[in-house]
């Protein structure tokens, strides 16, 4: 909230503000999807790089319910945030920046609590068994496909969401 009270006393609207942040958000969830995509699932061949990738993510597959291997570790998620501020300054104007990276902030939070929730929670609304379901499906069938955590959009985008058994069986 504080990165997005910034823009706000730098001279933007509140509706804008309001607007930017949520644009900050939408960023982090294609954000999400790359990591998830082309870093955490990328094919290794060396040992070091197998340790890399079991290091940021494998570890996770191999052990998809420990909830202690869910979120990035802060230290780790400092390292990145200052470079996102870093790519937003290039990227945006000084006023801009904030608010972008404040909502991507939000964002990252957001991404957290239900990629947690979709791994330990009992889930009662409709949309978040889905999630579940949806995100589950990724760990234990299909694991080169449904990489969204937060939401299924760019799996659409980009042709990787995972045919569900009843889409099998009818076509």
């Amino acid at each position: 909230m504080w990165f997005i009270s910034i823009s706000y006393t730098m001279g933007h609207t509140l509706p804008l503000v309001v607007l930017m942040s949520v644009v900050g958000s939408f960023i982090w969830t294609f954000l999400e999807y790359c990591f998830h995509r082309f870093l955490f699932h990328i094919e290794t061949k060396s040992y070091w790089a197998n340790t890399f990738h079991y290091l940021i993510h494998g570890c996770h597959h191999k052990h998809p319910m420990d909830g202690l291997r869910l979120v990035i570790p802060p230290a780790e998620a400092a390292i990145l945030a200052i470079m996102f501020w870093n790519l937003y300054g290039i990227l945006f104007t000084v006023s801009t920046r904030p608010a972008l990276f404040g909502g991507g902030l939000i964002g990252y939070v957001i991404y957290d609590m239900i990629h947690y929730y979709v791994h330990h929670g009992q889930p009662t609304k409709q949309s978040i068994k889905k999630l579940k379901k949806y995100h589950l499906n990724h760990h234990f069938r299909i694991q080169n496909k449904g990489f969204g955590i937060t939401t299924t959009l760019w799996d659409r985008v980009f042709g990787t969401l995972p045919k569900t058994k009843a889409d099998k069986k009818s076509g």
